[in-house]
């Protein structure tokens, strides 16, 4: 195996990793396995989530560190990443864990983004994370690492409502946070529509 390949064999780890996830997800039910089963199966798939989410910084980080890039790589990681969020915010929103319009407002502006890079790429321009992506990103890991602990604790349906912190409600809390990462991600999906505005609104022939 060529050091090369490295950053591509995590970026499809990523995927693999969060199909086994969606699986485990899925069957962690009370009804088909007894309590402490329940919980291991959801530690492990919360294990495997997190994990994932962290080969999407390795991968990055070393094929820009080593210049190991390729167009596999290129085509790959945007596509592993959206797969990652999408199945991580459906099985939340299954849980309910988030409501399905947070879900929706993320997931838009991931795919715009996407088709957007994917026309800048035909152009031959690279349209790298600003700040306010990697806020983005930041924020939406934190809020995976809490949904996937309130989820591992008693499936995110009775915590998440039901505990408060300092008088008031966590869901309340937990709400106003999902509310700013929604702010969050439109406002850089945004940014970047406007600073490569030049990408869709040009003639094609120009």
């Amino acid at each position: 195996m060529s050091m090369k390949n490295l950053p591509n064999i995590l970026t499809v780890s990523r995927i693999a990793a969060v199909l086994i996830f969606v699986v485990l997800a899925t069957f962690a039910e009370r009804s088909f396995m007894s309590e402490n089963t329940v919980y291991m199966v959801r530690l492990a798939a919360y294990i495997l989530a997190i994990l994932a989410g962290l080969t999407d910084l390795l991968d990055g980080w070393i094929a820009r560190r080593y210049n190991f890039v390729s167009d596999f790589g290129a085509l790959m990681d945007p596509l592993a990443d959206k797969i990652f969020v999408t199945g991580t915010m459906l099985m939340a929103v299954e849980y309910r864990l988030m409501p399905a319009w947070i879900a929706v407002a993320v997931l838009c502006r991931e795919f715009m983004v996407t088709g957007l890079r994917t026309l800048a790429a035909k152009k031959q321009i690279v349209i790298s994370a600003d700040r306010w992506g990697k806020l983005k990103t930041a924020m939406q890991m934190v809020m995976l690492c809490i949904a996937g602990a309130a989820w591992v604790i008693d499936g995110g349906d009775h915590y998440m409502h039901t505990a408060t912190w300092f008088g008031v409600r966590l869901w309340y809390l937990w709400i106003a946070y999902l509310s700013g990462i929604v702010l969050v991600t439109i406002g850089s999906g945004l940014g970047y529509f406007i600073k490569y505005r030049s990408l869709y609104l040009e003639p094609a022939d120009k």
